[in-house]
């Protein structure tokens, strides 16, 4: 399903984001480790163009269970209930961590923080550039692990490799969403899942995360599975509905 000249673009969009990065002062320097509200932890910023409708842009953004199909560092997105997901990444080290959705609001950001495991949050904002162009902006705040000498590591070159991979692998979102055909809203269309690069054609995926993917992350196989663990499609409703996720009762 990989395209091969799908990433041609990619060099000049980086170069795109540096010069937004520089024009902007409120943004975080790559690896500067600013810190945020909570005392010791640090930030760090990415921002991609892509060349699609906005709408559009959020919606397939919000897959997160696909994830590992086209980025990277992310080998992990499971879903535990409608609010809850638990991640396993390389954010400074190989972390896992139970996360809870907060300050969603369609069309324009989304949100999360970690409740048990890696300490971490953040927020994805989206805006529109024109009818067929949106602004992504991420912004992840973690506690470097190991206190003094997470500290240390991250001064000497941690944070700044995982604002070079947050970079990249926002790229591969870039690059997933504008593979896919217009109007279309789930990342199972795009042409750029299991490329090279992705977590799960390097076998870096989870066990787990594999058992959601089931037969689809077989690049050879266009056969999809019948019994499956919760998926995006049992989480995204319509705002307000509730829905019957695999093995979860909802009371009246």
């Amino acid at each position: 399903m990989w395209v091969a000249g799908r990433r041609t673009d990619v060099m000049e969009r980086r170069a795109n984001s540096e010069e937004r990065k520089d024009s902007m002062a409120e943004m975080v320097e790559p690896g500067s480790g600013q810190t945020n509200q909570h005392q010791g932890w640090v930030q760090h910023h990415a921002a991609v163009t892509v060349k699609k409708p906005l709408h559009q842009v959020y919606a397939l953004f919000t897959h997160f269970n696909d994830f590992p199909k086209y980025m990277h560092f992310i080998d992990q997105v499971t879903y535990i209930d409608n609010m809850r997901s638990h991640w396993v990444a390389d954010v400074a080290g190989h972390h896992e961590w139970d996360a809870i959705n907060q300050d969603w609001i369609e069309d324009r950001q989304v949100g999360w923080r970690s409740y048990n495991g890696f300490e971490n949050e953040g927020k994805v904002t989206f805006q529109s550039l024109g009818e067929s162009e949106t602004r992504v902006d991420v912004y992840i705040s973690y506690n470097p692990p190991l206190g003094f000498i997470g500290e240390l590591a991250e001064n000497l070159g941690v944070g700044s490799k995982f604002e070079h991979d947050l970079q990249n692998d926002l790229e591969n979102f870039a690059a997933m969403a504008e593979a896919t055909p217009q109007q279309e809203t789930d990342p199972t269309f795009s042409a750029y899942l299991y490329n090279s690069d992705s977590a799960a054609a390097e076998g870096k995926a989870t066990t787990q995360q594999d058992e959601t993917m089931g037969s689809d992350y077989r690049r050879d196989s266009q056969d999809f599975p019948t019994a499956r663990p919760v998926l995006d499609q049992d989480i995204i409703n319509e705002p307000g509905e509730q829905t019957e996720l695999p093995g979860m009762h909802i009371e009246e």
